[in-house]
């Protein structure tokens, strides 16, 4: 029988590999010089926990995310909100140049009640549409020219034909019923205007 057991440990003792010890919560591994030295679990949970990194990375790629989102949405409403400001006050520097133009049709008409000089008057109105024409000129509305030209249906309205005498006015504009004006290079109004034939 002992012949039995020596065979069985000489048998368990090849089958185990190098480096581990029965019974043993450290496990060996062999040194530079060939002798093997004990490694600390604590360790191989160090080196088997790469998830512990992974998630702190995860965790601040959301946060960055959600910090890049909110920044991203507080600029998106603050470009709508100057948008809708600059749609609403947009036009308040017109509107300010105008007001003088007001007053001074307001101070007309109230002259025009007492008034006994109507040239003077007719002066002063004359002074008004200059001064209204400069501004609008200063605004970049330019009035469309139309007499005598070829009708162009991008800036002119036909609105009626009439006999003309003169044979190169025919199928020429001959007069104007209401004026066109441009925007810079935009028509904002078309002319109206009347047909030789």
């Amino acid at each position: 029988m002992t012949k039995k057991k020596a065979n069985k440990e000489e048998a368990q003792s090849t089958a185990e590999p190098k480096g581990f010890e029965k019974n043993s919560n450290k496990i060996t591994e062999p040194n530079e010089n060939g002798s093997e030295k004990p490694k600390d679990q604590e360790e191989v949970k160090e080196e088997a926990n790469p998830m512990e990194g992974l998630q702190s990375q995860l965790e601040e790629a959301k946060d960055k995310y959600i910090r890049l989102s909110a920044e991203f949405d507080n600029y998106r409403k603050r470009t709508q909100r100057e948008k809708m400001d600059l749609i609403r006050y947009g036009s308040e520097d017109v509107m300010k140049a105008i007001l003088p133009l007001v007053d001074d049709f307001e101070r007309a008409i109230q002259h025009s009640e007492t008034a006994t000089d109507i040239e003077a008057l007719r002066q002063g109105l004359v002074l008004i549409h200059i001064k209204f024409s400069d501004f609008l000129k200063a605004n970049g509305v330019k009035v469309i020219e139309a007499v005598g030209m070829e009708l162009d249906t991008d800036m002119h309205e036909a609105i009626s034909k009439t006999p003309t005498s003169e044979q190169e006015l025919k199928g020429k504009i001959v007069d104007v019923v209401e004026k066109g004006y441009k925007l810079n290079d935009k028509v904002i109004r078309f002319s109206k205007v009347v047909i030789g034939e």
